[in-house]
């Protein structure tokens, strides 16, 4: 079973959303959360699998909350907008993607299978747009742990994995089979310590990999 946690202000959106998952043979909602603190600490006494988090709660906010986070659960930012200014910084903060609350009851079905699996929910177009919108606001360059430790070709695939490409795409650019693409990533995942491919978006334009205007 996918052990979900729900953060929301809003008891008739905690009401909707576990109505929904609870209904699925392979989910429950092992606790529920009306602002961000809470959350923190029933992530710790019942050790989620997906934190589904709303990014605006008052008091600890969502984003302060998934910087607070155990280890363990996979986060799922909920937001009013697409590209919510606080979105990225969520990202960076360890969240494993995002949805707009507006999203299909199946989509965010979903969505939750996949991020319980280990996998990033980002779309590549939604990827691209990310980096569009808040790469320009991006400090300079920092030194990123494991970075020197990347074969050349890893470093290329993580500068595509930046840009937002799938392993597909990536496959097709470098003349390489898509499983090839797919170890590649899970290397650098590895030696980057990084969660997911969200993780790994972040990392490769702050270390200065990925430059604004390259998506």
């Amino acid at each position: 079973m996918i052990k979900v946690l729900l953060a929301d202000d809003q008891a008739l959106v905690r009401a909707g959303f576990k109505a929904l998952l609870d209904a699925q043979p392979d989910m429950t909602v092992v606790a529920e959360a009306s602002d961000g603190a809470q959350a923190v600490r029933l992530a710790g006494e019942h050790q989620p699998d997906v934190v589904l988090m709303d990014i605006r709660m008052p008091g600890t906010d969502g984003l302060t909350a998934t910087r607070q986070m155990p280890p363990g659960p996979h986060i799922i930012i909920l937001t009013t907008f697409e590209l919510d200014e606080y979105v990225f910084e969520a990202l960076r903060g360890g969240a494993s993607g995002f949805l707009v609350k507006d999203t299909e009851p199946a989509e965010l079905i979903q969505a939750v299978r996949v991020v319980a699996a280990g996998e990033a929910l980002l779309s590549p177009s939604v990827t691209r747009r990310l980096i569009a919108e808040y790469a320009t606001r991006a400090k300079a360059p920092v030194a990123v742990d494991g970075l020197d430790q990347l074969t050349e070709r890893e470093r290329e695939v993580l500068a595509l994995v930046g840009t937002g490409m799938t392993n597909d795409e990536i496959a097709a650019k470098l003349f390489m089979s898509p499983a090839t693409a797919k170890t590649h990533v899970s290397r650098a995942m590895m030696k980057l310590h990084a969660r997911d491919r969200a993780q790994l978006v972040v990392i490769a334009y702050e270390s200065g990999l990925v430059k604004p205007g390259w998506a």
